[in-house]
């Protein structure tokens, strides 16, 4: 009775270069009424063969390794609700759905998302509001806070500067759908046809769905009906973060910042458009990327120092005065609006400089092109294990 219980899936979760055994440990003799403790033991395949990277704890840590925003794992299961079940036990603040979806079973995951959202609707009041943040020029979104859930739009034309069209955004979704995420992308989920009652949309909502979107959203009766749009998980965008978060909080976010950026060119992309803006922080302080419309693969870019100017007309003209080709990209200008002001600046540069020079991104291309896989983890280094 003083013992502890140790339960362990069969399963196997497997993705990229590693694999995860996951389990629960309970006090005493294991019964259901003891509270559980998730255990997670991250496996890796080295030199000297199969070691326990890391062992996690925690709900949260859990979370993270399950979360929202990693490719899906590849687990051989006979019985996925039971190990949803399970998993849930050990998770109990994350979604079923996304559950459901991380294990890859994405469409069962997009049913119960459906599920849940008409039994969230039918049991409370909620109302759709526009989404917190600046607005894009390629989409319109607007959340369900008390679902946690965004969902995007998009737009019947694009301002200025952008040049996409509707086919290449969708095109963008599916890229993220394929790619190796490395925990930087929010997954997405795409649906057609959407059906919710229109009470639940404040008049303004609406009226600005009607004329930005309106060739994919539609009022029918009492019901509006999403033509097509995505879902995704709600984060605090990263911009408006950074002006509320305490001082300690906001320095490991514009770090983390950074960090999010360089493992996505680990992983062969380049999300475009970088502003702040387009990042958001998840409940357990990650920073993830999503928004998608400017994303391409990193060795698709041409890296450009910019040229020297020869004469003052030069320097001072309103528009390039070289020739700047279609993937031509160059760091160099992105210091004025990449790195935040004040003493956030000063952080960001003591970890990223790096980022605002053309070295950095060719050799991130030469190790892409040489067929290198960099390790990303879904735990902080100091949960990793010291083999001697």
């Amino acid at each position: 009775a003083h013992g502890v219980t140790v339960e362990l899936l069969d399963s196997v979760f497997y993705r990229n270069k590693g694999a995860y055994l996951v389990g629960r440990v309970r006090p005493g003799d294991g019964s259901a009424n003891a509270e559980a403790v998730p255990l997670v033991l991250a496996l890796l395949n080295t030199e000297r063969g199969i070691v326990v990277d890391a062992v996690l704890l925690s709900s949260d840590e859990a979370s993270v390794v399950f979360g929202f925003s990693w490719t899906y794992f590849r687990a051989a299961t006979t019985r996925p609700r039971a190990v949803v079940e399970f998993l849930h036990s050990i998770m109990p603040h994350k979604r079923v759905d996304e559950l459901y979806t991380s294990i890859g079973y994405n469409k069962h995951g997009k049913t119960e998302l459906y599920r849940g959202l008409v039994r969230h609707m039918a049991e409370s009041d909620a109302s759709f509001e526009r989404a917190e943040g600046d607005e894009g020029l390629v989409m319109s979104v607007f959340a369900l806070p008390s679902f946690n859930v965004v969902f995007k739009i998009i737009k019947d034309t694009f301002g200025q500067p952008k040049t996409t069209t509707r086919r290449a955004v969708i095109d963008k979704y599916r890229l993220v759908f394929v790619r190796d995420r490395v925990g930087r992308l929010a997954d997405a989920q795409v649906f057609e046809h959407l059906s919710f009652p229109a009470s639940r949309f404040p008049e303004p909502l609406l009226a600005y769905l009607l004329e930005t979107a309106g060739e994919s959203v539609r009022v029918e009766g009492d019901q509006v009906v999403l033509v097509h749009c995505y879902t995704q998980r709600w984060v605090t965008p990263l911009n408006l973060f950074l002006k509320r978060a305490v001082s300690g909080a906001a320095r490991e976010a514009i770090v983390e910042y950074g960090n999010a950026i360089k493992d996505l060119a680990g992983a062969n992309i380049f999300t475009g458009d970088m502003l702040p803006k387009n990042f958001g922080v998840s409940r357990h302080g990650r920073v993830i990327f999503y928004d998608y419309d400017e994303l391409t693969l990193l060795t698709e870019c041409n890296f450009r120092r910019l040229p020297r100017a020869s004469d003052l007309d030069e320097e001072m003209a309103a528009e390039p005065w070289f020739y700047v080709g279609e993937h031509d990209v160059f760091p160099e200008e992105w210091a004025a609006f990449l790195v935040p002001p004040g003493g956030l600046r000063d952080v960001f540069l003591a970890s990223h400089a790096d980022l605002l020079g053309i070295d950095f991104w060719q050799q991130m291309q030469e190790r892409q092109r040489a067929g290198e896989m960099p390790d990303v983890f879904p735990y902080r280094p100091e949960r990793r294990l010291a083999w001697d």
